[in-house]
């Protein structure tokens, strides 16, 4: 039997980003066969190897081919085969020698243990598996080998894969478990959100589903369906539904605060009002309810009650204290009721929590600059400018994916 060596060059990991750590043999077989047959298998490694840092692997396979017929039982040979046959576009090809190669550790079924360049063996496996439609064996390599990965690129591509074959058969809840995951891994990759937002859209549109079937008469299924009016910007619809959903059931989970919110966006002031009395309404539901409490301290600054805004605006703070807009409403009082030293700490304390809101950086630079600190101020109007017209530019797109919502007039709900 020839000994088992470690094969994997430097060109061969740039090449493929696959790193194949097999750095000890199969076994300890002392047995040798023909002496040529020994020197046979190590000029056809070599030979793959150079071309492997040559970085033509479609030289190295037929070489790779050769030392595996040779010594089928050398797991490096196994491996590095099978994964240049991947890359190549030869699913078919590469499915016993990578199995061969998981076989040889004892990962033929799944193990608990595994090392990284063995989960990455397996996880190209799963991909193959799935492009010849073996979907059911392409689950579970997929899924044993996706934990143990410690290449994050290699992670997010099989990650992606698995979430397209749970997407295909319909597991949305197993596709979200990954997407949560790789959120976890990436959160700002584009790949990730975009099939963040494909899985959750999916899984809404099948609750909606057995919502409609399960309680289509239900104050939940009234709420949903204002959801649904909202997002297509039909606000007199949705009000209409929130209020069939409050009829029918008053203690219903946060209706109160949205069809609030839904009348607050309104120029009419005796729709504002309507919407004063929900936000009061939601309070009574839940007294911890701290956006409600946020808009009423608006609404009372709106209306020049600063002291009442600035206690409604301290318990929203106290509820919540990484809400950025309640520290910016509570520095606005602050500053109202000519205590800028306090305003001061709370706006920076604003801007670290959430250093995009150009309105805060607005009232800093203005605060700066009523104290004299004309270098803090004209920093924080750049900020504000360069937020603001980020803001401008998002704005834009989403004008451009959305239905803009009608105007919410009083004559209008008194016709509903």
């Amino acid at each position: 039997m020839i000994a088992k060596r470690g094969i994997a060059s430097a060109g061969f990991v740039l090449l493929l980003g696959v790193t194949l750590c097999f750095c000890q043999a199969t076994g300890n077989k002392q047995e040798v066969t023909q002496e040529d047959k020994q020197q046979e298998f190590a000029a056809h490694i070599q030979k793959a190897r150079g071309y492997l840092d040559e970085k033509q692997p479609a030289l190295a396979i037929p070489e790779f081919e050769a030392a595996v017929a040779i010594d089928p039982e050398n797991v490096d040979a196994q491996a590095n085969l099978g994964v240049l046959l991947f890359f190549q576009g030869r699913a078919v090809d590469c499915i016993p020698h990578l199995r061969a190669a998981l076989a040889a550790h004892g990962l033929a079924p799944p193990s608990e243990e595994r090392q990284p360049g063995l989960a990455k063996i397996q996880g190209l496996l799963g991909m193959a598996e799935s492009r010849t439609l073996d979907f059911a064996d392409a689950r579970k390599d997929m899924e044993a080998a996706f934990p143990s990965l410690d290449d994050p690129r290699f992670q997010l591509q099989l990650g992606l894969e698995l979430v397209g074959l749970d997407t295909e058969s319909g597991d949305l809840d197993r596709a979200a478990a990954v997407i949560a995951q790789l959120r976890k891994a990436d959160p700002d990759n584009a790949e990730v959100l975009y099939a963040s937002y494909r899985t959750y859209s999916d899984l809404a549109g099948e609750s909606m589903l057995a919502l409609s079937l399960a309680a289509p008469d239900s104050a939940q299924m009234h709420q949903l369906l204002a959801h649904e009016d909202i997002r297509q910007g039909n606000t007199n619809g949705a009000i209409t539904q929130y209020r069939k959903a409050i009829a029918i059931n008053p203690h219903l989970p946060g209706v109160h605060f949205e069809l609030a919110e839904l009348l607050h966006t309104s120029s009419d002031e005796t729709v504002k009002k309507e919407a004063e009395k929900e936000y009061h309404a939601a309070l009574l539901e839940n007294p911890q309810n701290e956006k409600s409490i946020l808009r009423l301290a608006e609404i009372d600054w709106r209306k020049g009650n600063i002291e009442q805004s600035y206690k409604e605006y301290t318990k929203a703070v106290e509820l919540q204290p990484d809400d950025a807009d309640a520290k910016l409403g509570l520095a606005k009082t602050l500053t109202d009721m000519n205590q800028a030293d306090k305003a001061l700490l709370v706006l920076e304390d604003a801007v670290r929590l959430e250093p995009t809101n150009a309105t805060a950086h607005f009232r800093l630079a203005a605060l700066y600059r009523k104290m004299g600190r004309v270098d803090d101020a004209k920093r924080e109007l750049e900020l504000y400018q360069k937020f603001k017209d980020m803001k401008e530019k998002l704005r834009a797109l989403y004008k451009e994916l959305q239905v803009q919502p009608a105007e919410i007039s009083a004559a209008e709900q008194d016709d509903q």
